[in-house]
């Protein structure tokens, strides 16, 4: 019994008649009667009472209708549900982010992708750079947000591209002495404790701020590590030192901590988004679509940082 004998079936069922449900179909009379015959052959029961003045349905015929119409209603059930998911509408997406993409890109691109997606099942996951990196080698995350340059080797099959840029601001307590600047100079902050996160947890952000303090001529006095950014604000807030930050950092608004920009101007450090090259999954070429989309939309001219 063929899916195609059982959609001809059920249409001669509702016409009882062969031309209207041929004409119904698409198709010529003469086949649709031909693979009804098929079909009743292959059952070994006849299904229609046919006359020249009617068609009726046969006791055969009305016991196999509910069933065909159940058999056929999943059938279409089960192409629209892989169709979803081969269009990434439906189905699961593993995702890995730094914290501070909390405070730029991120929440814009759940927004837009759960809008668009509402049936797709998110798993996020908070982690540094390195873990995410390790979590694509893996497989265990479809997607990462995280903070180039990767520590990649030539065989990793991952991608990345920016989606997003913003500027290395500084964050002192309230009272600090340089508070009551608008803007500092860097070599100021020579004598200064720092509080960073560990090196290995996050080495592109890392080099990229150890790298600037040498350029305004000092090695920053690392007193404190801490691993998120919300610890380290509010180590600064203690006053425990002070330390060089994304911009987006600003947003963890305190009374007791005041984000200061650099001079000189500072280079600009990316949002990333990297995934493996063989990673198929259609829900993650649509999350990469919406980042590629806001990343283009959102970013701000004037100081780099991405506005959500």
């Amino acid at each position: 019994m063929e899916f195609r004998h059982l959609r001809y079936f059920v249409a001669v069922a509702d016409e009882l008649h062969f031309g209207q449900a041929a004409k119904k179909l698409g198709i010529r009379q003469p086949p649709l009667s031909q693979q009804i015959r098929r079909l009743e052959k292959d059952l070994g029961v006849p299904l229609f009472d046919r006359n020249s003045r009617r068609v009726q349905l046969t006791a055969a015929g009305r016991t196999l209708l509910p069933a065909a119409r159940q058999m056929l209603a999943q059938a279409l059930a089960a192409r629209e549900a892989a169709q979803h998911a081969g269009r990434g509408e439906t189905g699961q997406l593993a995702l890995g982010f730094v914290g501070s993409a909390t405070m730029t890109l991120l929440p814009a691109a759940l927004r837009r992708f759960r809008a668009t997606y509402p049936t797709v099942t998110l798993s996020l996951r908070e982690m540094t750079t390195v873990q995410q990196v390790q979590a694509l080698r893996s497989g265990g995350l479809d997607v990462g947000l995280l903070r180039p340059p990767l520590p990649l080797t030539e065989s990793d099959p991952i991608e990345v591209e920016p989606v997003g840029s913003e500027r290395l601001m500084v964050a002192l307590p309230v009272g600090h002495p340089l508070a009551r600047d608008r803007t500092i100079a860097a070599q100021l902050l020579a004598d200064e404790p720092f509080v960073l996160f560990p090196r290995e947890l996050g080495p592109g952000l890392f080099e990229q701020i150890i790298s600037y303090c040498a350029q305004a001529g000092f090695t920053p006095r690392i007193a404190q590590e801490a691993v998120q950014m919300q610890t380290i604000v509010a180590l600064i807030a203690a006053g425990l030192g002070v330390s060089v930050v994304p911009s987006s950092v600003a947003r963890l608004r305190r009374d007791d901590v005041v984000y200061r920009h650099l001079r000189p101007a500072t280079r600009v450090i990316h949002l990333a988004s990297a995934h493996r090259r063989d990673n198929r999954n259609p829900t993650m070429v649509n999350f990469l679509a919406v980042t590629r989309e806001l990343s283009g939309a959102t970013a701000d001219r004037t100081d780099g940082t991405l506005r959500t």
